[in-house]
């Protein structure tokens, strides 16, 4: 293997991507590689796994679908996280008295 040949078609390859995280769709490989699984890479990282036949870019149609699916699972990951907080009220002592006083208040007048 030329590996002058090999660096340079993976610069090429990476000079041909235009988006700053390209997305790609990997291919079956002999080593258990399984198909279409979609990755957001870097452009380097791409041209390498593009150039060894192991994924190719994915379509403009795949990428954005990749893209509302991660954003989909972000805001449900985001609604979990804010719905597991637990508010807390810290109370001085003197506001704390004077409710417990109203109440018992409330309770005799009654």
């Amino acid at each position: 293997m030329d590996l002058r040949l090999y660096y340079q078609k993976i610069r090429d390859t990476e000079a041909k991507i235009a988006d700053a995280f390209p997305v790609v769709e990997s291919c079956e490989t002999p080593d258990g590689g399984t198909s279409g699984r979609l990755t957001e890479v870097t452009p380097a990282l791409a041209a390498k796994l593009i150039v060894e036949g192991a994924a190719r870019l994915a379509t403009e149609a795949d990428a954005a679908a990749f893209h509302d699916e991660r954003a989909k699972a972000k805001q449900a990951a985001d609604e979990a996280l804010a719905a597991a907080k637990v508010q807390m009220t810290f109370l001085p002592m003197a506001e704390w008295n004077r409710i417990q006083g109203a109440g018992k208040r409330a309770k005799n007048q009654a």
